[in-house]
Parts: structure tokens; sequence; C-alpha cells
């Protein structure tokens, strides 16, 4: 068994192994990378503020808020935090030129937008749009802030873009609440898919993209659906299992001469695909996945959906795709697309997969970016965090494409904070160890072969 151990951590070494320039001149990089989202504040000042937070979440500091990144910087507490929580700069348009750089740099033509809520457990209820309400990541209603994302998914690389913060209708009529956080007079309440529906608005144009996508939350609505089609988009949008429908490409039962014609009945989509014969399902090797081959098996019929208010449905594709899990069971998902019934099952597949990468990216936003980090309470602070948030992430992300350049023949870049890992995470240098931003980081030193290895840190 050592003896095995051994093998195996030999040929995870091998994987980790980094060329030392990869890290050179990052400095120089990030600076360069700033200068266009700093031209965007009018202060000297808030600019300087700006890359020093940034640096702050770059960095591998343990929590990265206000407070941390202050120390870690030998910088002024109270300055740091009036540019994050109370200074008057517009963050909007800092979003703006991250929509811009991602869909100029990532851009496909056939890219795919994610719509996403993400929450943030929070204690108490005097943080801007906490309130007890469903939260997908602790999978049941508590106390929290809620965020609407927006990701772009490309071939190459995903990211994300924007986002909304979600404020209950409780928390929207609020005025005390809402004076006292900060909240602008002209924000109003709006459902989490309105406020999906404002950011592919704002930004639809500047992503290249073919598809939406987004969670069985996102999906659920058909008023969100119909809105899509509205704007002449293409879905795929995952439902709940207990979405009635009514499948339009089996025969109608037997027609007994008297009355209206029969017609199939609307059954819940879990039990439409539990009836399933073995012949329906189609095997796809999805083949980019971080560990290795993923098989999913897809069924799919021409349906009519139950409507909201029973509204007139239109027709939509069903599909379902399911997975063996490790312990033989299948898990299942089901979702709803406009698209045309002649679109290839791997197309579907594809952007059935585009919706699980806004999880790498929240989990790179959270992890190495700070995006859950933060200690303001109010509207200002909520988004200056996220936007300066986000745009860390889109750094750390550039830098993987790099890296992959330079690691021309490796299939997995390295990972920021450990030189490097499996699963195709994103890199960074150790850096930032210093109180003072201005020193440079030292370029870890080149090994014989010309790589570094993680044996040799």
């Amino acid at each position: 068994m050592e003896r095995r151990y051994a093998v195996r951590k030999k040929a995870l070494l091998a994987e980790c192994a980094v060329r030392p320039e990869v890290f050179a001149d990052w400095e120089r990089r990030l600076g360069e990378f700033v200068e266009p989202f700093a031209e965007l504040l009018n202060q000297e000042k808030q600019q300087d503020h700006a890359m020093t937070y940034l640096l702050g979440l770059l960095s591998n500091v343990q929590r990265k808020n206000v407070e941390s990144i202050a120390y870690e910087y030998d910088q002024d507490r109270k300055n740091l935090q009036h540019f994050v929580g109370q200074a008057d700069w517009n963050d909007a348009p800092l979003r703006g030129e991250l929509a811009r750089q991602i869909g100029h740099e990532l851009g496909e033509a056939d890219g795919v937008l994610v719509f996403d809520p993400s929450s943030f457990p929070k204690k108490g209820r005097e943080s801007v749009g906490v309130d007890r309400q469903w939260s997908g990541r602790l999978g049941k209603v508590d106390n929290c802030q809620v965020g609407v994302y927006l990701a772009y998914v490309a071939r190459r690389e995903h990211a994300l873009v924007d986002m909304r913060l979600y404020l209950s209708e409780e928390w929207a009529k609020d005025k005390k609440r809402r004076k006292k956080a900060g909240v602008p007079k002209e924000v109003r309440f709006a459902t989490r898919h309105t406020l999906a529906l404002q950011m592919l608005d704002e930004h639809g144009l500047t992503l290249p993209h073919r598809w939406i996508t987004g969670d069985d939350e996102m999906g659920r609505s058909s008023g969100f659906r119909r809105d899509l089609r509205g704007r002449e988009e293409q879905y795929l949008l995952m439902v709940p299992s207990n979405t009635t429908v009514r499948d339009l490409d089996s025969p109608a039962p037997d027609y007994h001469g008297s009355g209206r014609h029969p017609k199939q009945p609307f059954q819940r989509v879990d039990r439409w695909a539990a009836a399933l014969p073995e012949s329906a399902w189609t095997k796809l090797d999805v083949r980019d996945g971080t560990k290795g081959p993923l098989v999913v098996e897809v069924a799919c019929c021409r349906v009519l959906a139950r409507t909201e208010r029973s509204k007139p449905a239109d027709e939509e594709t069903l599909l379902v795709f399911r997975a063996k899990q490790d312990d033989e069971t299948w898990k299942r998902d089901y979702a709803l697309s406009n698209a045309s019934a002649q679109t290839p099952l791997a197309e579907f597949a594809r952007v059935f997969k585009a919706e699980h990468r806004i999880e790498e990216c929240f989990q790179r936003g959270k992890s190495e970016a700070g995006l859950g980090d933060y200690q303001v309470r109010n509207w200002r602070g909520w988004h200056h965090h996220q936007t300066l948030s986000l745009i860390a992430a889109w750094f750390i992300t550039r830098e993987t494409l790099r890296g992959k350049k330079i690691h021309s023949g490796v299939n997995r870049p390295a990972s920021p904070q450990w030189f490097g890992t499996a699963a195709g995470r994103t890199f960074l240098p150790m850096h930032f160890r210093h109180r003072q931003p201005q020193h440079r980081a030292t370029t870890p030193t080149q090994h014989p072969g010309g790589v570094l290895s993680l044996e040799a840190t």
C-alpha cells in the first residue's frame, strides 16, 4: 500500500509542475489590468484604495475583509473602510467594463449566459437585504442575503459578470430599514427573475451568446421563460421534479365518439421519466469534466407545461439528464427548452454542463477572491465589495488562461496558493506576504528541467 501511495504521489506532483515564467512579472500585469477600471474612479485616492483592496482580495490573507486587508498592507483601516462602505463612487461602470472585457476575451457566438441566485448566511436583521428566505447553499429557509448572479460560460473559461442584491417584499417596503441601510429611493421590490432580466438587458449585446440557462429556481417560473421568448432568447432552464407537463409526442387516448377528443393528461416530469423504457435514453460522453470523462444519459420529448395563472402555454422540449452516482443510484435533472426540436442532444448536454459552471465561478470567487468575506451592512458597501471581488476573480481567470498557454501540452494549470493542483483550478503565485504592496515578490527559484514542483516547496 505504501508503494502504491508513493507512485500516486509522484504522479500527482508531476501534474502540479509549474514553469517559473508563469509567475514572472505578475505585478506589472496586475497594474495594467487595474488601469481601465481605475480610470472610471474620479479621485486618485479612490484609485489607490481600489488597487490596495484588489491586492487584498487576491492575497492569501485568511479573511479578505477591510480590516484584514488594511492590516496586511499597512493602510489606515478607516480610510479603506470609507472607500468600500461610504465613498460616493459608481460601481456600475466598473461592471460594465468587466462585461466588455469578458465578452471580448471569452466571447463565442454560441456562448452561454447563466443566471443563479447565491446566498450568504447572516445573523441579525440590520444588514441590507437580510431576511429569512430560501438559501440554495444551505438547502433550507434561513437568515441570509441573496444575490442574483450572471456568469458567462465559453469553451475556454467562465467568469462571473454581474450581480443584483435581492430585497424581499418585506425589506423593500420597510422605510426605516431602507433608510438605515442606504437603499436608493428608486429601488423597488423586484423578483429574482426580474433582476436576471435587468442584467440580460444590460449585458446581452456585450456578451455574445446563443443560450440562456439557470437552475430550477430560475426555470420554475413560466413567466420568466415567456419573457425570454419575448426577447427572442433561446434557453435551457432547469425545473423542479414536480413540474407538470403534457407529453405531445405520445399518442392521445382512444376517442369514443362523443365529447372532446381526449389528450394526454398532465403528469409530473419525474414520474414521466421513471416510466421510460431503457431504450428511450441516449448516452453522451462529456469529455471536458475536471474529473475525467463524464457520461450522462438524456431523454426528451415535446411538451406543454402548466403555466402560472392559467396563461396559454407554448410548446417546449422537456429534457431529462441522468448520471449514475457512486452508490449506483441515478441523479436526475429536469429542464425545459424553447430550442428547435432538431437541436442535437449533444448541444443540449453542452448547455446543461455550462449551467453547472457557475458553481465553479462561485467557488473561485468565494475561496480565492473574497466574494463572501465582506463585513459591510449597507447597500453601497455590498455593491462596492461585490464589484471589486468580481474584478479580482476575473484577473485570476485571465492568469489561468495565460498559464494554459505557457503550459501548452499540459492539461491542468496550477492552483494559486499551493503552486498547483490537479482539477484545472486557477493559479496565482504565493504573493503579498509582506506589508507593503509596492514591494516585489521574489520569483520562485528555477529548478533543473525548467519547472517547479510541489515537492520542492
